[in-house]
């Protein structure tokens, strides 16, 4: 494949914009909505995205019921900052919630509403089952954040006194695992992070069966296939592609079970179902990491950290087994969802805007961003059009893999820098050929954009 590809060519697919249908009536109880979160999933880790070496036929069937799309970003290829964006509709840089956030650090300020806070505050039943990683003292854990049920863990697994690379770093605090605001597993070992999984999703399908008569939200952000990877004992070489394979077809069969509780409570026909991956795959683990087409991949502003893999499935609203090229982000899903449910935005600003438009396809709509930035800890990094044309790098610094690891062990990074930048997505998605001097009038009205954004979010 030739690294000009066409947007186009990549997909293999002749229509990407999905075609529009008529609205149903309204329904007189108001849509549920479930967010299945993943951490590190590589872009061409399930059917249909690419053709990985296992199955995936759950979301290879949740693509077919709904539509896939191409274009889907988060502003920082970061844990905590990526979580603190999808849940609080703001860029890293408004919240200052940037990077991995450790063991009983602050995390997203009370004074930035999350999606469970405003949902709430409109009737909605609201749970998270999984990680949560945007805050680890009292008031910034879910319980005290709009999620009326919780259980999992306050960061990510590999937190942990077994962590490959700096075991010292967090060994003060060991690893805890909560259930409704308290601590139930006081020190999480090998043994129960193989139950991680499964034990979010039987939370999810308990969740969904007590409320198919209420309105809820329902947020799974899995720990996996994070590293350490863990999977069941039930699917412990199941795949015979390796440990990677089988943690990916686990969290395929979870989210079987999660539609299925859906189908069964009688409420999948008004139930927005939101399918993506935090950021892209952290290849320094080789063989333990997941993989995309794209450049660079998790911790980097390239597509191949930003890029996530996502599909929206909402019978009556969005036609199925579509494909759409739409850009939109992690920032936009709180407003577009609360628009859905007829929800008031939160008192504080909030950098997302109300897609749905784009999301369901409408003919003719446009997004209503100029640009997205995107951001590496407190690094501004450069700025994607809203239409996703073009994508301007702001000098900087970022990672590159030198070795990847294996079985667990990591690699080795080294570092580039790359000068201003200008990218065409549209021929050029795999950011390739910097085409500045073809596009001057371009660049120079992205440079002036990124350079408003830095006065205001970075001076």
């Amino acid at each position: 494949m030739s690294t000009l590809t066409t947007r186009r060519q990549f997909l293999g697919t002749a229509s990407l914009a999905a075609p529009s249908i008529a609205a149903p009536e309204p329904s007189s109880a108001r849509p549920n909505f479930v967010i299945i979160f993943l951490d590190d999933a590589g872009y061409a880790d399930f059917h249909p995205f690419a053709r990985p070496p296992y199955s995936t036929p759950n979301v290879a069937r949740l693509a077919s019921e709904g539509c896939r799309f191409t274009n889907f970003y988060v502003p920082q290829a970061v844990c905590s900052a990526s979580r603190s964006a999808l849940l609080s509709g703001c860029f890293p840089e408004r919240t200052r919630v940037f990077g991995a956030h450790g063991p009983r650090q602050r995390g997203l300020d009370p004074k930035y509403a999350t999606l469970g806070n405003v949902m709430q505050s409109s009737g909605y039943q609201t749970a998270v089952f999984g990680k949560w990683h945007i805050g680890d003292q009292d008031d910034t854990r879910p319980h005290a954040r709009g999620f009326s049920e919780s259980a999992g863990l306050m960061y990510s697994n590999d937190m942990w006194e077994f962590h490959p690379e700096n075991p010292k770093a967090y060994s003060k605090f060991p690893l805890q695992y909560w259930n409704d605001g308290k601590v139930t597993i006081e020190r999480v070992t090998p043994d129960h992070q193989q139950h991680l999984t499964n034990w979010y999703t039987t939370r999810a399908v308990d969740f969904i069966r007590r409320n198919k008569s209420n309105p809820f939200l329902l947020y799974v952000p899995h720990s996996m296939p994070h590293v350490p990877l863990f999977c069941s004992p039930a699917f412990k070489g199941r795949s015979g592609k390796g440990l990677y394979a089988d943690v990916m077809m686990e969290i395929d069969s979870s989210v079987g079970r999660i539609m299925g509780a859906l189908r069964q409570a009688g409420v999948d026909r008004n139930t927005m179902v939101l399918f993506t991956s935090d950021n892209g795959p952290w290849h320094s683990y080789g063989n333990h990491a997941g993989k995309t087409p794209f450049r660079e991949a998790k911790g980097t502003s390239f597509d191949g950290g930003t890029r996530s893999p996502c599909i929206v499935r909402f019978p009556g609203r969005i036609q199925p087994g579509t494909v759409s090229s739409r850009t939109w982000s992690t920032v936009d899903v709180l407003p577009t969802i609360a628009g859905l449910a007829g929800a008031s935005l939160p008192s504080n600003p909030v950098d997302g805007r109300n897609v749905w438009d784009l999301v369901s396809g409408k003919p003719g709509a446009l997004n209503p961003h100029e640009y997205y930035p995107f951001t590496i800890n407190s690094n501004f990094e450069g700025i994607l059009s809203g239409d996703g044309r073009w994508k301007l790098h702001v000098p900087h610094d970022y990672r590159y893999l030198i070795t990847p690891g294996n079985d667990g062990a990591a690699g080795k990074f080294g570092r580039r820098r790359i000068e201003l930048s200008l990218y065409d997505m549209e021929n050029d998605p795999f950011e390739t050929a910097n085409v500045m001097a073809k596009y001057p009038d371009v660049t120079a009205r992205l440079q002036a954009i990124a350079e408003r954004h830095r006065r205001e979010f970075f001076n």
